[in-house]
Formats: C-alpha cells, sequence, structure tokens
C-alpha cells in the first residue's frame, strides 16, 4: 500500500449526504467556526445554504494550482468521518483510491492490517486494532 498522495477521490466522494457530523462537531463549528456552520442545516453538512441542497463533493476541497493533489480548507477543524477515513478497503476500492497497488487486492486481510497500521493515530481507540 501507497501513502496518501492527496489525490481528492475521497474528498469529491464526500458531497451529497455521503459524510455526517456530530452534534458536538456542530455545536462546536456553530460557536468558533461560523464559516463552516453555514454549510449545516438540520444536523446535515456541506449544504448550500444558497439552494438548500447538498453539494455533489466537499466544498472544502480545493485542487492545488498544478491539479494533481489536493488540500481541504478546514483540515483541522473536519469532521470525524473525514480524520478516519479510509476505515477499510472496500471502501478504498469504492472511491479507487490511489493508495492501492495491485498486490494489495490479492491480499485483503493483510492489506487491512496494513492500512489499520496506517490510521492508528488518526481513529479513536476503541476502533484501533
Amino acid at each position: 500500500m501507497k501513502n496518501c498522495n492527496s489525490c481528492g477521490k475521497c474528498c469529491e466522494t464526500a458531497g451529497s449526504g455521503g459524510l455526517s457530523a456530530t452534534a458536538d462537531e456542530i455545536d462546536w463549528w456553530e460557536l468558533h467556526r461560523p464559516d463552516i456552520a453555514r454549510y449545516v442545516k438540520d444536523g446535515n453538512i456541506w449544504i448550500d445554504p444558497g439552494t438548500g441542497e447538498y453539494f455533489a463533493h466537499c466544498p472544502w476541497l480545493r485542487r492545488t494550482s498544478d491539479g494533481k493533489k489536493t488540500t481541504c480548507d478546514i483540515y483541522h477543524d473536519r469532521p470525524e468521518d473525514c480524520r478516519h477515513y479510509p476505515v477499510d478497503i472496500e471502501q478504498m476500492v469504492r472511491h479507487d483510491c490511489e493508495m492501492i497497488e495491485p498486490r494489495d487486492l490479492n491480499d485483503l486481510k493483510r492489506a487491512q492490517r496494513t492500512l489499520d497500521a496506517i490510521m492508528i493515530d488518526c481513529r479513536p481507540a476503541a476502533a484501533k486494532s
């Protein structure tokens, strides 16, 4: 498995209701990051305040000037769903994650162990292997 190359494919799928945020995260945004909170409606995130519809992809995703990488405008204040991504190999395959190598698909259990080791500092203690 490769290291993340910031391709942004995961964030491109993070619209249309595909992510959630906890009530605590939303409350914190309302107090400390109203710029983020304006994209929350009725507990749902990444809602266009003008139309009331979900954005097609995360509104905080930005491409670098060369178009090869992405950045997150709210990286340090992003929802837990983003912090814990990717959770499993299936999710990575579904999102065409560029971290996966062909050999990972030949041994999914090994690939999952590798992913869990990579993500150990990003997941809550209960989810750590």
